[in-house]
């Protein structure tokens, strides 16, 4: 371990998180790096620092604490080192291996694309974890908000994130689509034009399944009772439609005897149902209007379903499939509709990057906003924590912002180490506060009766209500 980072000494009382076999150790005392963010990322940091660490030092009376270490990125980095993203930033989140950090700004003018996006891909945090849920009192454009409780896994290194791209009207954008209208579309009807861009969507088997597996693994480590694909495989069938494929195997190869597909779910309880049925009738059941499909769709059904109950009724019959974890799958149009209209038939949702993206944001949009919606991105023994939304420049250093988003993904980070005790406190002085109606404006302005605080005050609010009321 190097004894500093960008010239800024380790702290000397803390010690470094292990990891091993796919588990971390964390000692009482870790160094945790952060980043403090750009434009309002500095208020909510130091608003966020401060109810962080109220929290570990109420649930452990000083037996736990946070040796927190700061390292560069944006803006601050580019000030004082001319680089926005400095390699010994990188260096010590994969020394110290968990970080948390605030909001940062994109770069004009060519380079680096995202910052955030660049942290990811250097690091392979490939899985994009967004917690959505309804705190009591938090304003929203919904009649019941809390229906809304799911974890978003997206998967974070691949689509069009990916960043491979040609501008229209370069020589290499030319030379690609002169290859794809001459080889590669030269026996079909399908011509791209000449005046696109063009971009490529890779979807790969390892970064669907590996993505699938960590969700899964959320899904039974907290009693989470479904796992749902979410894809646009009807339009794009090698790409997402394999997301949706790739999905399935993973799950019924590696945890076979946790979980059941929605439509192995209705083989087996048509059977459960009527254990005189036969093959043929169940069919018919699982295929409606089988009387006019051709004989082998008949009888690529009536195989599917005799496969099913040979391999796994013994298993999961008699009602015991209720008991597992139910893998389905949605189209992403019909998954926008149905996080409004039914959320609560939703839990754990795995899908490919912009799906993710997108569907992130419009269930956040439920219950609160983007201003209390926390996330993390976490790999293979590295995890950084962080706000999700924007950098608000307008708003920099005039203490006015909601914090939240920095605070609940603290709360992420203290649960992913471990120390739910205090993840605990800061979620019910939050919500004890929004109860409060103590809020920063942008809950204000939408909620009657309110007050409105500024950043640092809502969190001496929320410190001041850690413990007090229970979480329901």
């Amino acid at each position: 371990m190097a004894n500093s980072y960008n010239g800024i000494a380790v702290p000397a009382d803390g010690k470094k998180i292990g990891y091993a076999n796919g588990k971390y150790s964390v000692p009482d005392n870790p160094i945790v790096p952060f980043i403090e963010g750009d434009g309002t990322g500095r208020d909510i940091w130091k608003a966020s620092l401060r109810v962080f660490d109220a929290a570990v030092e109420k649930a452990y009376q000083g037996k736990r604490r946070v040796a927190w270490y700061e390292v560069f990125a944006g803006e601050k980095a580019k000030a004082k080192f001319d680089n926005w993203l400095p390699d010994e930033t990188v260096d010590a989140i994969r020394e110290f291996r968990i970080a948390i950090k605030g909001p940062l700004t994109t770069p004009v003018g060519g380079g680096i694309r995202s910052l955030n996006v660049a942290l990811r891909q250097i690091l392979d945090l490939y899985c994009c974890v967004r917690p959505v849920k309804y705190y009591k009192g938090v304003p929203s454009p919904v009649k019941n908000p809390e229906r809304m409780d799911v974890v978003i896994y997206r998967e974070n290194t691949e689509d069009v994130y990916a960043g491979i791209e040609w501008e229209e009207g370069t020589a290499e954008c030319a030379r690609l689509i002169e290859f794809l209208n001459k080889d590669m579309l030269k026996s079909g009807k399908k011509q791209i034009r000449l005046d696109s861009g063009v971009g490529i969507k890779p979807i790969s088997v390892t970064g669907t399944k590996r993505l699938v597996r960590m969700a899964i693994l959320f899904a039974i480590e907290t009693g989470r009772k479904s796992v749902t694909l979410v894809h646009k495989g009807n339009i794009q069938k090698f790409t997402e439609g394999a997301f949706r494929k790739w999905g399935y195997e993973l799950a019924t190869e590696e945890f076979r005897d946790k979980v059941i597909t929605e439509r192995e779910s209705w083989i087996v309880d048509n059977k459960d149902k009527n254990p005189n049925l036969t093959v043929a009738q169940n069919a018919e059941l699982v295929e409606p209007g089988m009387e006019f499909a051709p004989p082998a769709f008949r009888q690529a059904v009536e195989a599917e379903v005799k496969d099913v109950l040979d391999r796994i009724y013994a298993t999961h019959g008699n009602g015991q499939w209720k008991k597992k974890i139910m893998i389905n799958d949605r189209i992403a149009d019909s998954i926008f509709q149905q996080v409004v209209t039914r959320a609560d038939e939703y839990s754990v949702l795995a899908t490919p990057n912009l799906n993710g993206d997108y569907i992130s944001d419009a269930c956040a949009a439920q219950v609160g906003g983007l201003g209390i919606a926390p996330g993390a991105n976490i790999g293979d023994g590295y995890a950084i924590f962080e706000a999700t939304h924007g950098t608000a420049p307008k708003y920099a250093d005039k203490d006015v912002i909601n914090p939240g988003s920095v605070m609940l993904s603290g709360v992420m980070m203290f649960r992913f180490m471990g120390w739910n005790e205090a993840a605990d406190l800061i979620e019910s002085g939050l919500e004890k506060t929004i109860l409060q109606k103590k809020v920063t404006y942008d809950f204000e302005r939408l909620m009657e009766g309110a007050t409105k605080v500024k950043t640092s005050q809502f969190a001496d609010s929320i410190i001041e209500n850690m413990g007090v009321g229970v979480l329901v």
